[in-house]
């Protein structure tokens, strides 16, 4: 679940990368230099030098030019799909309610200690602030909200694919895992030996492992009960294990795991009310109509139109 959550963050860095080159666009519009005009302080800017290499020069001016060409387009649509949603939403009274933010925030969290872990691995790892995120489920939520206000799904509905699809309502536990990969058996032996012998598992994992993981000390976080991007073979081992307890080599695609399982909890099962309200959604969004189909709709509504030749897809 944790790189599920990653990947989600690693979209959203697309939204922060798509902000910073408008900003280098504009620097670069603004030192334009206007036929018949003197050199301006924007124009100064464009010249500022941002990089060195074997005598060569690199202005502000050129980055900006050479991002606009390969990004431009896609930040320029990106602006104006959101000034759509923006201007929809304000004419039709449609709003995203805090609850709902809360609600996908919690979604998203999930393999995470807690909210503070969960934004702190986002800025660590991607850049991305508590209000950057923030922003981009604001308007993804409003987005959908749109797209399916006149979608009436009714209770029999949702009952019947409850009723359909029980096991995707069933709550997981979770394991708080730690490993160690090695790349003989003799070697996984000699670990959990000295393991058991008082040396600290963070420490085996740092100096033992030849997993990226070992870097972090071996900890994976919190890890659902049958997380598809965990081995089986790992999974089925710390099924087994009972808190505080050393697991023995486990035979892995690259060699040997032993894994470590420090914490165990159950996950709370959600309210049914919430359970229904998010079947409803995606069954209305299944029914409506795209949501990229809905974007071009209401994009030509508010004439939208992109002036610049150069920026047209």
């Amino acid at each position: 679940m944790h790189n599920v959550k990653v990947l989600w963050g690693a979209i959203l860095a697309l939204s922060v990368g798509i902000i910073v080159l408008l900003s280098l666009y504009l620097t670069e519009m603004g030192g334009a230099k206007q036929p018949g005009a003197d050199q301006s302080p924007g124009a100064e800017s464009s010249q500022h030098v941002v990089a060195r290499i074997g005598g060569r020069e690199f202005t502000q001016g050129e980055l900006a030019e050479k991002l606009t060409k390969h990004y431009g387009a896609e930040m320029l649509n990106r602006m104006l799909d959101r000034e759509a949603l923006r201007l929809e939403a304000k004419e039709l009274g449609v709003e995203v309610s805090a609850a709902e933010m809360d609600r996908e925030l919690k979604q998203m969290q999930q393999g995470y200690d807690n909210e503070e872990a969960y934004f702190a691995s986002m800025q660590e790892q991607l850049g991305l602030s508590k209000e950057e995120i923030k922003e981009d489920l604001h308007y993804k939520l409003l987005h959908e909200r749109l797209a399916i206000r006149q979608i009436v799904v009714s209770d029999t509905e949702v009952d019947q694919y409850i009723q359909a699809n029980p096991e995707l309502f069933k709550q997981a536990d979770e394991w708080h895992l730690h490993k160690i990969i090695l790349s003989t058996l003799d070697q996984a032996k000699k670990a959990i030996k000295a393991y058991n012998s008082g040396e600290d598992f963070a420490i085996l994992a740092r100096d033992r492992s030849i997993d990226e993981s070992g870097s972090q000390g071996g900890d994976l976080g919190w890890v659902e009960e049958g997380d598809p991007f965990q081995p089986a073979p790992i999974m089925e081992a710390a099924r087994k294990l009972e808190v505080g307890q050393i697991s023995g080599p486990i035979k892995i695609k690259d060699g040997y795991a032993v894994i470590l399982l420090s914490e165990k909890r159950e996950k709370k099962d959600q309210e049914n009310t919430v359970i229904r309200e998010s079947v409803r959604k995606m069954l209305a969004l299944q029914e409506g109509p795209s949501l990229n189909e809905y974007l071009i709709n209401i994009r030509t509504k508010w004439q939208a139109v992109i002036v610049e030749s150069t920026l047209k897809p």
